[in-house]
Parts: structure tokens; C-alpha cells; sequence
């Protein structure tokens, strides 16, 4: 089974808009379908409450027609037209969705980060963190998001193998960014946030770039827009991540980044795995 997750940014940008940024996410699209996974999430689609429009539906029907889709979007008392998660699979698989809450404070359980898929042997799962926010005002919050969201993975793992994928808003260690020094006061790399996902990782589960390549340096899954050069010089941080129950880790035969161009922002993660 071939996965793959991306940070999209935007669905309706990457679908609607004439924009060079726009353009640059229809190639990566492309990209994705080119590479013919069986399952894609997306997060960041910033959809509205209401939803695809009708237009987004030709568009992805024509786009990826072997393909039947889930959405979750932000809805009150929650923000609108923010966060947002999407999943596309093959059409005749067979599936089970749900749109999990996990007693997450304040509004984040309304801000359509998680969906779950049940399949026959596991559970394909895709999250959306929270980011800690300017000024780290929202780190107290996102400590009980990790937290609740370690349970919840616990809980699917009792029943079937997980896995698991998503923009984690978190570089793990100081391998996982171009600049650790200077950011350790920073949203993503926190001693909190990173702590989070040390915890995540010991209650049973593999982040599977680290198993199949190793301590390798230099790899990243996102360059921040505001910098210009930042992918070219690659002054980037790894955030996005393929986990897995450990009882199936080593079933997993790749785990990489997929090429994105010059398009900064997130790139698309990529796992193979053998159930």
C-alpha cells in the first residue's frame, strides 16, 4: 500500500486560483497522482463551513476520478475557512470514516484536524496539530492536544496496527531543523512540544523516515514562505511524519519526502508499507 500526506495550504488555491503559488500546488498535485498512492491526506484545506463547492467537486473528479473522498472542515465556535483535513482513496476499498474528538481544549476539536479510516487490517489516520501560535499563546493547549491525541492513537492501537500521518507542527530533534540554536523558543520546537512527541513515540509508535533512513542530515518536509531562500538554501524544519504501530514497522518499505519543486511550504511524505 502506497500513502502519501501533504499540507496543501488551501485546497481551493491549489484548485481555483490562477496564482504562481497556485500554479506551482497544481504541479505538485500532479506529482502526488502520478505517483498513484492508494490513500492521500491532505490537511491545511481551509474550506469553508459549508464545504466543496460544486466546482471543487468537477475539478477533483476530473483530477483523480479513481478516487472517492472524506473532508472535515472548521466549524463554530471555531474559526471558519481554517485548518481542515481531507482524505482521498482508491475507489473499492473498503472503509470506515470517522471525524474523531479527543476532549481537546478549547476550540481544536471543532477545527477539523483528525480523520480516521478503518480498514480491513489497520487504521490509516491523518492529524493536523496545532501550532503553538505567536508568542507560544497557545502552548498550554496544544500540551493537552498531545496528550489527548497520544491517547487516542493508544486507543485505535489496542484494536488494529495505526498509521498515522499529518503536519505533527513539531521537529523532533535538533537533526530535524537547519537552525536548532536559534530556535528553541519557537513554535514547533518548544521543549514541550518536543517532549509531546518523544511521549507519542514511547507509547508504541515509530516515526518511519528516522527507521528506513537512519540519522541522515539535511532532510526536510518544510521552508518557510516569508524567506525566499529558504528552500533553496534549505533552511528547513521536518514536521510532517508517517508513524506507525511498532508491531508493523518493520513491514514498511520506504519512508521519504517527495520532491516539490520550487514550490516552498510543505512537501508531500511518501510511505510504502507491505500489510
Amino acid at each position: 500500500m502506497r500513502l502519501i500526506s501533504w499540507n496543501i495550504d488551501s485546497l481551493n488555491a491549489a484548485l481555483t486560483s490562477d496564482s504562481a503559488r497556485a500554479l506551482l500546488s497544481r504541479e505538485v498535485l500532479k506529482t502526488i497522482i502520478d505517483l498513484d498512492p492508494d490513500i492521500i491526506g491532505l490537511q491545511e484545506t481551509k474550506l469553508s463551513v459549508k464545504g466543496l463547492t460544486k466546482k471543487h467537486i468537477e475539478i477533483i473528479e476530473e483530477m483523480l476520478p479513481d478516487y472517492e473522498y472524506v473532508y472535515r472542515s472548521s466549524v463554530e465556535p471555531a474559526r471558519k475557512g481554517y485548518a481542515g483535513t481531507m482524505f482521498l482513496y482508491k475507489k473499492g476499498m473498503n472503509v470506515k470514516v470517522s471525524y474523531p474528538e479527543i476532549g481537546a481544549p478549547t476550540t481544536m476539536d471543532f477545527e477539523g484536524r483528525i480523520i480516521t479510516l478503518e480498514l480491513d487490517d489497520c487504521y490509516v489516520t491523518q492529524v493536523y496539530t496545532p501550532n503553538a501560535g505567536d508568542g507560544l499563546r497557545r502552548l498550554e493547549e496544544r500540551q493537552v492536544w498531545d496528550c489527548k491525541y497520544m491517547e487516542y492513537l493508544k486507543t485505535l492501537d489496542e484494536d488494529k496496527p495505526v498509521l498515522a500521518c499529518g503536519d505533527y507542527n513539531v521537529a523532533h530533534n535538533e537533526i530535524d531543523l537547519a537552525n536548532p540554536a536559534s530556535n528553541h523558543m519557537s513554535p514547533g520546537f518548544t521543549d514541550e512540544e518536543r517532549a509531546g512527541f518523544t511521549n507519542l513515540l514511547g507509547a508504541g509508535f515509530v516515526d518511519t523516515f528516522r527507521h528506513k533512513n537512519g540519522m541522515v542530515e539535511g532532510a526536510y518536509s518544510w521552508w518557510a514562505q516569508r524567506v525566499k531562500t529558504s528552500k533553496i538554501n534549505n533552511t528547513g524544519w521536518r514536521i510532517d511524519y508517517w508513524l506507525v504501530s511498532e508491531r508493523v514497522a518493520d513491514r514498511v518499505e520506504s519512508s521519504i519526502m517527495v520532491d516539490s519543486g520550487p514550490r516552498q511550504d510543505h512537501t508531500p511524505i511518501l510511505m510504502d508499507i507491505n500489510l
